[in-house]
């Protein structure tokens, strides 16, 4: 194998017209540049030089071997640059999977900060439930980070190797068809809604689980009109008056005409939101994108009445 330092040897050495002078240019001693010759002569297997007491100089070979030394060398800076792009790529992107409803009034948000901007990441974004981005967080490394909900003790799991860095809350508020004559931000308590048609969460998941005894706890017996696990779609059904509905204050971002969003004061839960990463990682710029994360989905105006901000 040709060593590329005996070739950037070489080619000053007949830009100088001398080993001592090459020698100076490249801070070696004209003994080093010497050998370095001698030992590009052995790997090639041909003289490159005519020595004198006084002189050096370069044979037919060598001016043959300078001009492709020249291109084989500017190969290796190309590869060289090339290779550190794609490290730093790599170094700086970011696989994030998050849940559909902080991934439609959150993220954009976030990624229209400037300070998004300056951190420089390269996002590639996986939206699913937390139950599937967390598999993706531990087969393969899919992703770096994921962002997920968790609603009291409910069945989501990960493994304690897990880092978790808490995001904020995202309470759930009662919302009623406006049809139904109640004021919107009135108090009422669930005695009052006991009865009344309900859309629910499908039974046998661990979020309706949770709600499940919730309302038992308070005395709340729903008549169940319909089972929806997506909250734009309870949305819509309660404002056409099929029945009132439990929803997260994410989803009443975009809240639709026909219906009021009462107070209950039995009623008090809340999606906890986290961020999973891998135990032990400390990329500092993940950890400024969390940061505007939980930054962004406090500012986000509340929509339950009278609801503390997170």
């Amino acid at each position: 194998m040709v060593n590329p330092i005996h070739l950037q040897t070489l080619l000053e050495v007949v830009r100088q017209g001398s080993f001592a002078a090459a020698a100076h240019r490249l801070g070696y001693t004209a003994s080093a540049v010497s050998q370095q010759m001698a030992a590009l002569e052995r790997e090639t297997g041909v003289q490159l030089f005519i020595r004198s007491a006084k002189s050096v100089v370069p044979t037919e070979a060598a001016a043959v071997m300078t001009r492709h030394a020249t291109k084989v060398l500017t190969d290796i800076d190309a590869l060289k640059a090339a290779t550190a792009r794609a490290a730093e790529a790599a170094a700086r992107q970011l696989r994030l999977g998050i849940f559909p409803s902080l991934a439609t009034y959150v993220l954009p948000g976030v990624l229209r900060n400037e300070r998004w901007r300056h951190l420089g990441l390269d996002l590639h974004v996986a939206v699913a439930e937390p139950g599937e981005t967390i598999r993706g967080l531990l087969a393969g490394g899919e992703l770096d980070v994921v962002l997920v909900y968790q609603v009291g003790q409910s069945g989501l799991a990960w493994p304690h190797t897990m880092d978790r860095q808490w995001i904020g809350d995202d309470p759930f508020c009662v919302v009623l068809p406006a049809s139904w004559g109640i004021a919107n931000g009135a108090q009422v308590t669930a005695a009052q809604l006991g009865g009344m048609p309900w859309i629910v969460h499908h039974p046998g998941t661990s979020d309706a689980a949770v709600i499940d005894r919730l309302f038992a706890s308070c005395g709340l017996e729903p008549r169940v009109v319909a089972y929806s696990d997506d909250f734009n779609a309870s949305l819509g059904l309660t404002s056409a008056g099929l029945g009132a509905a439990l929803v997260p204050e994410l989803a009443l971002q975009s809240r639709p005409e026909g219906i009021v969003v009462v107070d209950v004061p039995e009623i008090r839960l809340a999606r906890n939101i986290f961020a999973l990463r891998p135990g032990g990682s400390t990329d500092p710029q993940t950890g400024l994108f969390l940061d505007l994360v939980a930054e962004t989905l406090k500012s986000l105006p509340p929509r339950g009445p009278g609801a503390a901000r997170r």
